[in-house]
């Protein structure tokens, strides 16, 4: 195993134990959100048990539900921040071993890493868009969305009626499905995902400043992509594809991305490093291959049909099966997917022998 692999294969597992850590990270910050639902119910319960909630009456417990959000919403913010500044020197460090590590033992000190300071990363993490918005953003919009459908389910209760019982379950949702069917359900599901997508958000940028810190040794990175069904097309058309340091589709391609960035090294001639200089046992180490693994495509396509379509859909797991089609050919060179009227266009041949309309 060269040293390519060595990294692709470390950063693969490493990418498990992130998609963990992000659910940990979750975890800690929906216990927050639980607490600040149990006030807004509370509140509503104690006002709606004084009196009939007229128009003046209603006016006042929606603010008080927007005050209450607010305050839900600034600790949200800042147990996020928290965890990601956290994450940033974390990501740093374990990268950083990583290099060294795959430098051959005795060859150390012909192979010098640059470690950049973790506070500069994360600042540039949280000023540094990632779908269209940079984290204070999305964090005023989640803060929006909240409020918003909390006070349209309240107002909606309040038109129609409802006892004060059926305005808390518009709001939390049922017993019998878990509490998922509420408004409030729905704007969990939000901040989990901002939350995600954060982390990998740091994470990436991390790994872009440390290996940009370092491009006299990385000469690139690698797209790894998840191998299951719920990768997406953008992400599946870029797996296994290299770019030079600071160019290229990085994660997070979209929103809940779970896809990673692995460093590339160069060999020891692109170092300026003469083999003959190299001890005989290491000199494949270090000579710049890129991991020869499997791809998503190649992944895919052993996989029953059940799954093909549960990660492309019908049509394009029938073009996928039958048509000839490649991954890669879903999307375009940018990583963003192609509908199905656009691939028609280009793909015509495909439709027809697969018998896609």
């Amino acid at each position: 195993m060269n040293a390519n692999e060595a990294l692709r294969a470390r950063g693969v597992a490493h990418a498990v134990y992130l998609e963990r850590y992000k659910s940990s990270v979750w975890k800690r910050i929906a216990a927050l959100l639980d607490k600040a639902d149990a006030e807004l119910v509370v509140q509503l319960q104690k006002r709606a048990a004084r009196s009939a909630l007229t128009e003046y009456r209603l006016e006042l417990l929606l603010k008080a539900v927007r005050d209450l959000n607010a305050a839900a919403m600034k600790r949200f913010r800042a147990a996020l921040r928290e965890e990601l500044r956290g994450l940033a020197g974390y990501e740093l460090d374990y990268q950083l071993r990583a290099l060294r590590d795959a430098v051959p033992p005795g060859l150390e000190t012909r192979v010098e890493f640059v470690a950049p300071a973790a506070r500069t990363v994360y600042a540039a993490a949280i000023t540094k868009p990632f779908q269209g918005r940079v984290l204070r953003d999305w964090a005023r919009g989640l803060e929006r969305s909240r409020y918003e459908k909390a006070a349209a389910a309240i107002r909606l209760s309040v038109i129609e009626g409802e006892p004060i019982a059926l305005t808390v379950q518009r709001l939390r949702g049922t017993r019998a499905r878990r509490y998922q069917d509420g408004v409030l359900a729905v704007t969990r599901r939000e901040a989990e995902a901002v939350s995600r997508t954060a982390i990998n958000h740091v994470v990436t940028k991390a790994r872009d400043t440390l290996f940009a810190e370092n491009g006299d040794v990385v000469k690139g990175w690698q797209f790894v992509a998840t191998l299951d069904s719920r990768t997406t097309a953008r992400c599946a058309s870029l797996d296994g594809k290299v770019f030079k340091v600071g160019e290229g589709p990085t994660p997070p391609q979209h929103i809940n991305c779970r896809s990673v960035t692995i460093p590339v090294l160069k060999s020891w001639r692109e170092l300026g490093i003469d083999r003959d200089e190299v001890p005989a046992g290491t000199r494949a180490s270090m000579n710049g291959q890129v991991a020869a693994t499997e791809t998503y495509g190649e992944w895919l396509r052993k996989q029953p049909a059940a799954v093909q379509e549960e990660a492309l859909g019908k049509a394009k797991a029938r073009l996928f099966r039958d048509g000839g089609l490649t991954v890669d050919r879903f999307a375009a060179p940018t990583g963003r997917a192609y509908t199905l009227d656009e691939l028609r266009a280009r793909e015509a041949r495909a439709f027809e022998k697969a018998g896609v309309e």
